[in-house]
């Protein structure tokens, strides 16, 4: 089966309290729509920064969620000089700790993550492709360096629609890019 694939760079999410400690009352606007119904690109950016390093120029993803989370790559935390770990999203037990740095303040917390591959689905295309009970896949990109990816998790919500991601390191190792279409492997 294929499925359209998205590279996911390093990107923030903020709940509301953390939003306006960073932007105060400044509307939170959007860029532009993202595959996943009602996600968008915002056009805020902020800092993220630890004891070793700061990156400048984070996007911010909308809306706004019920938990602040910072998503890089395994490159990124090298230059950062820490080890989050390889988590489901909003899954931050023992998340590394990072500075978020906006206009009007700063936050520092533990939120800092490496994303699971992941492939977005809803309930009914879940039972259509035959994956109900099955909570990872393969993900297969063919090409000049075909590659198959082994644990890519299933997230399913009413509100998704069929797209498969990975992180710039998993799409940069295999020459992928957003809009590819990637074979996925049901076990």
């Amino acid at each position: 089966m294929k499925v359209l694939l998205g590279i996911s760079n390093r990107h923030v999410h903020l709940t509301e309290e953390d939003y306006k400690i960073l932007f105060g009352d400044e509307p939170l606007g959007k860029v532009k729509d993202l595959v996943q119904p009602g996600q968008f690109s915002s056009d805020k950016k902020v800092t993220i920064k630890t004891e070793k390093r700061a990156i400048d120029g984070v996007r911010l993803l909308g809306p706004l969620r019920s938990y602040t989370q910072v998503e890089i790559s395994k490159t990124d935390s090298f230059s950062l000089g820490i080890n989050p770990p390889v988590r489901n999203s909003g899954d931050l037990e023992n998340a590394a700790v990072v500075t978020i740095i906006g206009p009007n303040g700063e936050v520092t917390k533990p939120c800092c993550i490496i994303a699971n591959r992941h492939l977005h689905i809803n309930p009914t295309q879940r039972k259509e492709l035959g994956l109900v009970g099955i909570e990872k896949v393969q993900a297969k990109v063919v090409g000049e360096k075909t590659t198959t990816f082994d644990d890519v998790w299933i997230k399913e919500s009413e509100d998704y629609t069929l797209e498969l991601h990975l992180d710039t390191d998993d799409g940069n190792g295999s020459l992928a890019k957003t809009g590819d279409e990637i074979e996925v492997i049901i076990p």
